[in-house]
Order: C-alpha cells, then structure tokens, then sequence
C-alpha cells in the first residue's frame, strides 16, 4: 500500500500553512529570517517539482541517472564554496571530498550486491550520500577557516616554532573536522528512538516492512559515517594546504 501524501489542495493548503507558521515564528522571536523561509520554501517546492518529473525521465536509462549525479556533485560543490569561501570559485576543490567521500561507500554497496544495480535504487542513496558529505565538507571548510582567522597568534607561533604552514594550520583547526561530524553521530546514536530518518520512512512508504526499511537505514547512517569522515579530513588538507581560503585567512 502506498503511504504517500496524496497531491492536491489540501497538501497545498498544508505546506502553505506550514511555511506561514515558520516565517511568523522567527518573525516573533526577532531571528530576522522570515523572508529566508518563504524564499526557501517556494525554491525547494519549484526545484522538487522539476527533479520529480526529471526523475521520472532519467530513472529510464542508466547514462541520465549518471549524468544527474554528476550534476547532484556539481550543485553540493558550488553550495558548498560558497559556504566556506564566500563564492562558488572554489567549487573544483570543494567537489574532490564530497566526490570522494560519497563514491567508495557507493561502490561498496553496489559491487556486494546489497543495492542493485538500477538507477531506482542508485540515485537516492547517491543523494544521501553526496548530501552528508557536502555538509562535512562545508561545515569543515567553514569551521577551519574560522578557526585560523580567529586563532592566528597560534598559527604564528606554530610558524615560529619552526612548523610548515600546513602542519601549524593543521594544529588550529583540526577540531573543525571533529565538530563537523558530530551531526552524523548523533543521528546515527539516536536512529529510533528520537528520529525516523528518511531513508527508512521513504522505504516505508514504498511498502517495505520495517525491518527491511530499517537494513536500508542502517546501510546509510554507517555509509555516512565513512563518507563524510573522508569528506571532512580531506577538506581539513585543503584548508591546510591553501586551497580553500578566503581573504580572512592568515
């Protein structure tokens, strides 16, 4: 039995009343963001509606479902520069950890035939899985930046003391790549007893029993928790190193 929201008015009733809701709340509390939320409301609504028709296309031929990752990775690199560096200039560096982080997890769970090989199954978990790692990866970014802008005494004495640029940038923001992933850990320790994630329900509402929804879930909580560690130290090396930088940076 399918379980889906059924498309009509009183779903669009529902969503408008809900962003209403969000947009009057931060108004009240004097966060300034209820503008944000109308805007990003109306973009995910015109955006989910353009991917669920293309969708329906590309899931048809293996070489579209390809190309729309691809296109998924380019989208999360350019969101991702812009978060950490201020401009999607960076997108070609910011586009290695997510791809990196979320590739291997995929090709693992294809090459042991846990996920078949059709773009119906594919396309989702790739989403998932470039999602966790584009957060890693600007959380990272943006954390260690901010870490040596705010820390430089200890950058220069690191410098001082006779260490690489590398090594003494290292020193002051390795802790961002620990904070950036404290969202999947807490996620991960917490499944079931505080939130349903979306992949189980999604397996749920498909008409899946629940304990193969929850061997989905568990494949892509554990899948994040390699991707987005790769994602995050190799986005640490590029802080580091120079390649991620913004003009507040030592």
């Amino acid at each position: 039995m399918n379980a889906a929201p059924a498309i009509g008015p009183p779903l669009a009733v529902v969503l408008v009343l809900l962003t209403a809701a969000g947009a009057v709340l931060v108004r009240l509390g004097g966060l300034r963001l209820s503008r944000e939320i109308a805007v990003a409301s109306a973009r995910a609504t015109a955006q989910l509606a353009v991917v669920s028709l293309l969708i329906a296309a590309v899931l048809r031929h293996a070489g579209w479902t390809a190309l729309f990752v691809v296109g998924m990775v380019t989208v999360a690199a350019a969101t991702s520069a812009r978060r950490v560096t201020g401009t999607s200039r960076a997108a070609p560096w910011t586009a290695v950890p997510i791809a990196v982080g979320a590739a291997p997890v995929l090709a693992l769970l294809l090459v042991s035939t846990l996920v078949p090989p059709r773009p119906v199954a594919i396309l989702p978990l790739a989403g998932i899985l470039i999602g966790g790692a584009m957060t890693a990866t600007a959380l990272t970014g943006r954390h260690g930046l901010d870490e040596l802008r705010k820390r430089r005494g200890e950058y220069e004495g690191g410098l001082a003391l006779g260490l690489p640029p590398r090594d003494a940038a290292l020193e002051v923001c390795r802790d961002s790549a620990r904070l950036a992933l404290v969202p999947a850990l807490d996620q991960t320790r917490t499944v079931g007893l505080v939130t349903l994630p979306g992949a189980f329900v999604g397996v749920l509402l498909g008409g899946a029993d629940p304990l193969q929804a929850g061997a989905t879930q568990l494949l892509v909580l554990i899948g994040l928790l390699v991707a987005e560690p790769i994602a995050a130290l190799l986005t640490l090396w590029l802080v580091a190193t120079g390649r991620l930088a913004d003009r507040r940076t030592p």
